[in-house]
């Protein structure tokens, strides 16, 4: 899978861009604060459907325009692909694919693979939970369009759920309309989040056995790594959650029996949206008890592993963007990085131009003032 060329229009820094890229590595140089990572925000927002910082359609827009416009060439092993998006203040994203509009961007997730690589993903350790069940959402929905499909299904019946429990930890009338209805949400709830959760735990074996091949190539051996799902469903094992309708059972059960407890909150407690994966060092946990060099290592190896279940489930190598990974790295990761990456197609920000080196025969465009050029 490659992206062959991008086109940008009033988004962020960049008034117009037109960059192609080649099948390997592409360097994007320049100093802090010149469009790099702006561009590489518009390429994986045209494969993952959001921004990667956050950011809403009309914080992308460039300021002083209405509306801002990406179009996105790329292809896989079967056939040549053309994305395009218009983002505008206060309307809806208007999305096609080969010239033929699509209703919602959930429906192109997949279409485009990649890896995406940023400095907050090196703190996926030491991190909450939520950076590592993003990390999970965003790999698993690439590879699993009906994950996807029922993680929005869920994240509205949630939202529903804690609507009413909240109202009823505030009003006697509002707690007794409650009773009458959550149970209804609670069946939902448990029935999307049992699907969720099964996907999850394949995932997550799948990650560990790659990611402790790259942690141990990487380091020399002599420490073992292991992740494992962490569920609120109080089943005895992680391969229990395998079991979609035992761990319906289980959600259902305690979503039912524990109404005060969640009033009392005024939230759901227990469910996939407080799921984690529990990463251990040696036996001992990561997050407390490894050191910064060591978390890295980890961080490094679950995304490298992101990219080669990626590579596995679709017979074809994701599209890597790294934005200013690098200078986060020291020597040792740098260069076991780089030799990761040689026979893939990658595209990364750097300010650095030592890097030109390092990457040999890299393709390099020069970012200055939301400009580009290849050198």
């Amino acid at each position: 899978m490659q992206c062959k060329k991008i086109e940008v229009e009033n988004f962020r820094n960049i008034a117009h861009a037109s960059v192609e890229f080649g099948p390997q590595v592409n360097l994007l140089l320049g100093d802090n604060a010149q469009g790099k990572t702006n561009l590489l925000e518009a390429v994986s927002l045209m494969a993952l459907g959001r921004s990667f910082r956050g950011a809403k359609d009309a914080d992308l827009i460039r300021f002083g325009q209405d509306k801002a416009t990406i179009a996105l060439d790329y292809c896989d092993h079967i056939r040549d692909m053309r994305l395009t998006a218009t983002l505008m203040a206060g309307r809806r994203r208007k999305m096609e694919q080969n010239g033929l509009p699509v209703a919602k961007m959930s429906e192109l997730i997949g279409g485009l693979r990649v890896v995406l690589f940023c400095p907050e993903h090196l703190s996926i350790i030491k991190s909450g939970p939520e950076l590592r069940r993003n990390f999970l959402d965003v790999a698993i929905s690439q590879l699993k369009p009906v994950y996807m499909s029922a993680l929005g299904r869920y994240n509205k019946i949630l939202k529903e759920r804690n609507r009413l429990l909240k109202e009823a930890s505030e009003s006697e009338d509002a707690r007794r309309i409650m009773q009458d209805t959550i149970d209804i949400w609670s069946e939902q709830l448990a029935k999307e989040g049992a699907l969720i959760a099964r996907y999850r735990v394949q995932y997550i074996q799948k990650m560990k056995q790659a990611a402790s091949v790259v942690f141990l190539d990487m380091t020399g051996g002599g420490e073992v790594p292991n992740f494992s799902y962490v569920g609120t469903a109080h089943l005895d094992c992680e391969d229990d959650y395998l079991d979609t309708v035992k761990t319906e059972k289980a959600f259902f059960e305690l979503l039912t029996t524990s109404h005060a407890r969640e009033v009392g909150a005024g939230y759901t407690l227990w469910g996939i949206h407080r799921d984690d994966i529990d990463i251990t060092l040696n036996g001992v946990c990561a997050r407390l008890f490894a050191s910064q060099g060591q978390q890295r290592s980890l961080a490094l190896a679950m995304k490298l592993a992101e990219g080669e279940i990626c590579r596995e489930s679709c017979l074809e190598h994701p599209v890597y963007l790294f934005d200013d990974v690098l200078s986060e790295l020291d020597v040792r990761r740098r260069d076991y990085l780089t030799s990761r990456i040689y026979d893939k197609q990658v595209i990364l920000t750097t300010c650095e131009p030592s890097e030109m080196k390092r990457m040999g025969d890299a393709n390099v465009i020069k970012v200055q003032n939301g400009t580009f050029c290849a050198l």
